[in-house]
């Protein structure tokens, strides 16, 4: 891309790159469905080697092998992140979900290894980026341009963004799709839907395929850009007036299906912020619940992704800065009313009330024994309990977080096997878990108690 001249170069200057993974390279992005389908083999044919000679180990010591033991391995775990990452669209992504994982199901060293796919992924070579733009914007667009940076801000599963100037004075973030990924999203899923029942990880009776076809969908609504669009402008206006938060503004005149256009919102990572003090680590973990229960209660509509790199904070401000709405989804309003119900039966500690709602929710059903309804109930009185205080809840705290895992490993080695969710319920439950692990990551107390009583 040399031959574009100045105008087309490598962050210099005042603009600043994101610091990314040190294992973050230019590498092409895999488009045709045979060579994704060869990268997903490969990984396969890798790890079965692995589980292999490590079971061949383990009978030359004696020992049973365990399948589980040998697959989740951390040789294994490195071998499906680093494919996984090469890949990006909707294989990365379903590696993603699986990172967000607080210890339930990974051990930690293991869920320190997927977490890297949380991080920046690998980005386009310059090559491939320039055929992705010249097929999106029209002849010469380079011209409007004072600069374009080659090299990503950010980049991950489905596409990279890039830092640049037009020479009309807007400072711009380009998110640019990585080619393919829109047309490799059914096979990517099937694919990766057949690796996880070969796994054979999944509870006896799990039905898979529901949570397949829903995440199909999904991953299809977040390469639309133009749909992304319309969300981030009407949670622009949701939030106009409230000072906590910063959101870039939609440039429709350089957004296409494949391209998003936005003013450039600096800001550094919010991770960053658990260096602050003890009251603006506090208020920030406050605005960002304060945030969650308004899409829930208040705007019907949530941006379900609580990936960490989708906020970020300026120390200037003191603005959260909120970014990428791909997964924005309405909320159904009786699924709000039922989790309103929710909370008001447990802060209240009317048991009864409270399986009555967590079975319409659909957290068991008719066919879940007395015992497996009973240990439900039981997590659910844990959580409300540590909301029925006057002070502060410190995520710090881990105790918590210890029986409730120990409580669902005993439910899962029981046989407990949960019923097809709705997916609003879902993604709901992943955007508490993402936010819960991150107020937890900056150290925070907050008055959740105080807050929930705003809304209930």
């Amino acid at each position: 891309m040399a031959q574009t001249g100045s105008h087309f170069r490598k962050p210099q200057g005042t603009l600043q790159m994101t610091q990314g993974s040190s294992q973050s390279r230019a590498l092409p992005v895999p488009s045709s469905r045979v060579a994704r389908l060869g990268r997903l083999g490969s990984m396969t044919a890798g790890v079965a080697g692995n589980m292999a000679l490590n079971g061949m180990a383990e009978l030359g010591r004696g020992r049973r092998p365990s399948f589980r033991n040998l697959l989740i391995t951390p040789a294994n775990m490195t071998r499906v992140a680093d494919q996984l990452a090469k890949m990006r669209g909707a294989a990365m992504k379903v590696g993603q979900l699986v990172s967000m994982d607080t210890g339930e199901v990974l051990p930690p060293e293991l869920a320190e290894i997927m977490a890297r796919l949380r991080a920046d992924a690998h980005f386009m070579p310059p090559g491939q980026l320039k055929k992705v733009l010249n097929d999106n914007w029209q002849e010469n667009w380079l011209r409007s341009f004072k600069k374009f940076d080659v090299r990503p801000i950010a980049a991950a599963s489905i596409g990279q963004v890039h830092r640049a100037q037009l020479k009309d004075g807007r400072d711009l973030a380009i998110k640019v799709q990585y080619p393919g990924v829109a047309k490799s999203i059914d096979s990517d899923v099937a694919n990766v839907g057949a690796l996880i029942r070969m796994s054979g990880l999944l509870s006896k009776g799990f039905e898979l395929a529901p949570y397949l076809e829903e995440a199909r969908q999904q991953l299809h609504d977040e390469t639309r850009y133009q749909l992304e669009g319309q969300y981030l402008s009407e949670f622009e206006g949701l939030l106009a007036g409230d000072d906590r938060f910063a959101l870039p503004s939609l440039q429709e005149d350089w957004t296409t299906h494949g391209i998003l256009a936005m003013t450039f919102v600096s800001g550094v990572p919010i991770e960053d912020t658990r260096n602050l003090p003890q009251d603006e680590r506090d208020r920030i973990a406050y605005d960002l619940i304060d945030l969650l229960l308004q899409e829930l209660f208040s705007f019907g509509l949530m941006q379900t992704d609580p990936n960490f790199a989708n906020y970020r904070y300026n120390p200037e401000t003191q603005k959260i800065v909120l970014l990428d709405f791909g997964a924005t989804r309405r909320i159904d309003k009786m699924i709000a009313r039922q989790y309103r119900d929710l909370m008001r039966a447990g802060l209240r500690r009317d048991m009864d009330a409270l399986g009555e709602i967590a079975h319409q929710i659909g957290f068991f059903d008719g066919e879940t024994t007395q015992r497996h309804r009973d240990s439900i109930l039981e997590m659910m009185r844990l959580v409300f309990e540590a909301l029925d205080t006057d002070r502060p809840f410190d995520f710090t705290q881990t105790e918590l977080s210890r029986r409730l895992q120990q409580q669902g490993m005993q439910l899962a080695e029981d046989g407990f096997v949960l019923p097809p969710l709705p997916i609003d319920v879902l993604f709901l439950q992943r955007k508490f878990g993402g936010i819960f692990l991150l107020a937890s990551k900056l150290g925070a107390k907050v008055d959740l108690r105080g807050l929930l009583g705003r809304y209930l």
